[in-house]
């Protein structure tokens, strides 16, 4: 197993930066994935999330999850659970207006605590955009703006519980798939272990590590990269021990943004052809995503080609 790229953020600061950019660079283009320690959020306040999602998971979703499993009748399955995945979610909204106050059954202390978290992960995404700009010669801020559409970028949370399963050969925690938006920053377990992606056609796991940030690319990164980089095919494989906590956090364009390649990462001596992927408005990606999540993405971007000559788009000013 080749070694998982880890970033040390602080290594930006000082001579080391040019090498840390080049790790960034390597992981983007050849996983897809990466871990960021010292990345600026406290480890006081990653604890203080961590233990009140695991009460909160307790308290109001355990049974409930319990229950759902009972009726399904997935205690005894016999056969593979194509159709299902073995997990306790509840959503955030964060950006372009939250809905923490609206969530149910949120102690407010743990609403507050959220509300802190997604502020921290909002900044670091928006870093991690122009760190990406930087590696690829596009102007400061254009990954930014080219998520901006009309009310700024969406930007929300997936707390996520992955109890133990009695036959994690049969139903896996989430399916494999590739993330339709933009950038994910996951806060997972680093005791009970789970995430894993698909690389040289191998599925290797995602190191947990106390206090880090794991970081991904969505389908929307590969799009506006033009392809040098890629979202990746990633899986949760249930265990029969232990309950993993994971916070995934989607850093996505707009609802109305135009999505399509940078024109500086086209060839500029290309023919037509040579744009691989098309242009779309994001929202109706996701319609298109929402019923074709764990199918590979080639097919959804040639289904956006078909129809992108109605997308009207304009140049992105990031002054």
């Amino acid at each position: 197993m080749e070694n998982f790229p880890v970033i040390n953020l602080e290594k930006l600061n000082g001579e080391e930066r040019g090498a840390t950019m080049e790790i960034i660079k390597d992981a983007c283009e050849n996983w897809g994935f990466f871990e960021l320690i010292n990345h600026g959020i406290s480890h006081e306040l990653m604890d203080t999330v961590e233990r009140m999602t695991k009460e909160h998971y307790q308290k109001c979703m355990e049974q409930r999850f319990k229950e759902l499993v009972a009726t399904k009748g997935l205690e005894g399955v016999q056969t593979e659970v194509n159709d299902l995945d073995w997990e306790s979610t509840f959503f955030l909204r964060h950006l372009p207006q939250s809905n923490i106050s609206e969530i149910p059954d949120l102690q407010d202390e743990y609403r507050k605590v959220m509300k802190e978290f997604a502020l921290k992960l909002e900044k670091l995404a928006e870093e991690l955009l122009d760190l990406l700009c930087e590696n690829l010669g596009l102007e400061k801020g254009y990954l930014k703006k080219a998520f901006h559409g009309s009310k700024g970028p969406n930007f929300g949370t997936k707390v996520s519980n992955y109890p133990p399963c009695p036959k994690p050969d049969l139903i896996k925690g989430l399916r494999a798939h590739t993330d339709a938006g933009g950038i994910i920053l996951l806060f997972q377990d680093d005791k009970v272990s789970g995430l894993q992606l698909l690389k040289d056609d191998q599925w290797i796991d995602v190191p947990p590590m106390r206090h880090s940030i794991v970081i991904n690319l969505g389908d929307q990164i590969e799009v506006i990269t033009n392809g040098k980089y890629k979202s990746v095919m990633h899986r949760v494989i249930a265990q029969t021990n232990g309950n993993r906590m994971s916070i995934a956090s989607f850093y996505n364009p707009g609802g109305d943004a135009v999505i399509y390649p940078a024109p500086t990462l086209v060839e500029k001596e290309a023919d037509e052809n040579n744009n691989l992927y098309p242009k779309f408005v994001f929202e109706d990606y996701m319609k298109l995503y929402a019923g074709l999540k764990f199918q590979a993405k080639e097919p959804r971007f040639e289904a956006m080609k078909a129809i992108e000559s109605n997308v009207n788009v304009g140049p992105i000013a990031t002054a």
